[in-house]
């Protein structure tokens, strides 16, 4: 039997409340559960089978499973849970005297079980002790994997400081001890050189201090009703002067209005601004880059075109990885810490989106983003 579960979205609101997904083939336990868990956004599934459909498009805190059930039984799914997502918490509803059950749950990995009939009391305290330890488990995780890129980061930042540090050191040396003549044609070219090591310098430490910020605290995602189209022209113009820089034409277009979602905006900002940054990096002077949107029904969905050299086909599944950096010359000196990218790709995937490259060399490249347009929390 073939179960699969999709990646779920990350990012969620504090004050969210928890979801408990109830899986029982007898609708009047889920009811009676589901009547207990009032202070709980309730899901319910009468076997295995629905679960699994139903957790392949939603996130779910707490799974609540009995185990004989028809289609897809309890332990069936308590098993295809944990080969995908080992850290779901998975409640198993069945009656102590069935020790062979208890023990395949057990090497399953069952979070706690429930006893039948149900102690409604007992089972609010099992639910509750299973969002701790979940939300411990996450904290660790979120801790050994900020300590990670802490640790991969330094290293890459040490490498990429270096070659512009030495090359202006060198310089300056050179030029204290008397063998750049400041008389020599070549005198000029060497100073421009070093100006623009110097300013590739300034650059990779701005970058430093914003991927600190936004990456390396211990912050969780925050997201507030923001206007996506508002968030896209802010880039935009933020990226003008870059563009005129290498005499790009920035084009922009987002016709009508657009919905408010709740959306991260420093992270979605993030992820346009590492777009963008990308298609004036390797779009040749005189080309263009343009970023348009549009709204359906359910999506929010921003293009970005560049008639830039194109991506080679084997190297276009590589362009989101961490640290990784197309060269088109093959220098291996490409500018830039090689995150931008990676971390584009993570926060739209945090916000339940999609984002999606194809490129022809020659022909330009284009990145489609699509954002689900997420129901709006109203005040009470």
């Amino acid at each position: 039997m073939r179960l699969e579960m999709r990646e779920q979205p990350l990012l969620r609101q504090e004050a969210d409340t928890p979801t408990i997904l109830i899986v029982d083939d007898e609708e009047i336990i889920r009811d009676l559960c589901a009547r207990a868990l009032k202070e709980y956004r309730v899901l319910q599934a009468q076997n295995g089978r629905e679960a699994l459909d139903i957790l392949e498009n939603q996130a779910v805190d707490i799974i609540l499973t009995d185990v004989m059930m028809p289609v897809v039984s309890g332990l069936e799914l308590l098993q295809s849970i944990k080969e995908h997502t080992p850290d779901q918490p998975v409640l198993v509803m069945t009656g102590f005297a069935d020790k062979e059950i208890i023990l395949k749950a057990l090497k399953a990995h069952a979070d706690d079980f429930i006893e039948k009939p149900i102690n409604l009391l007992q089972m609010k305290a099992s639910i509750e002790k299973a969002l701790e330890q979940r939300n411990l488990r996450r904290e660790l995780s979120q801790l050994r994997q900020i300590d990670r890129l802490k640790t991969e980061f330094l290293g890459l930042v040490s490498h990429k400081l270096r070659t512009p540090a030495t090359s202006i050191s060198l310089f300056i040396q050179n030029l204290a001890s008397g063998a750049i003549d400041l008389l020599d044609p070549g005198f000029d070219d060497a100073l421009h050189a070093a100006k623009e090591e110097s300013d590739y310098l300034a650059y990779l430490i701005q970058d430093l201090l914003y991927y600190s910020d936004i990456l390396l605290q211990d912050s969780p995602a925050t997201t507030t009703r923001e206007d996506l189209k508002e968030i896209a022209a802010t880039v935009l113009t933020e990226k003008h002067q870059a563009a005129a820089k290498k005499d790009l034409a920035l084009h922009s277009s987002f016709p009508g209005s657009w919905p408010a979602v709740n959306v991260d905006r420093r992270r979605i900002a993030f992820a346009l601004t590492a777009l963008l940054d990308n298609a004036i990096k390797f779009t040749p002077p005189g080309g263009q880059v343009t970023l348009s949107g549009e709204v359906t029904d359910e999506e929010l969905i921003l293009a970005l075109r560049d008639n830039g050299p194109g991506i080679p086909l084997d190297e276009q599944p590589k362009v989101f990885e961490k640290f990784y950096q197309v060269d088109p010359n093959r220098t291996g000196q490409v500018r830039g810490f090689g995150l931008g990218l990676f971390y584009a790709r993570q926060f739209i995937r945090d916000h339940g989106g999609t984002i999606r490259l194809t490129s022809t060399p020659g022909s330009g490249t284009e990145i489609i983003v699509r954002l689900p347009r997420l129901p709006i929390a109203t005040p009470e």
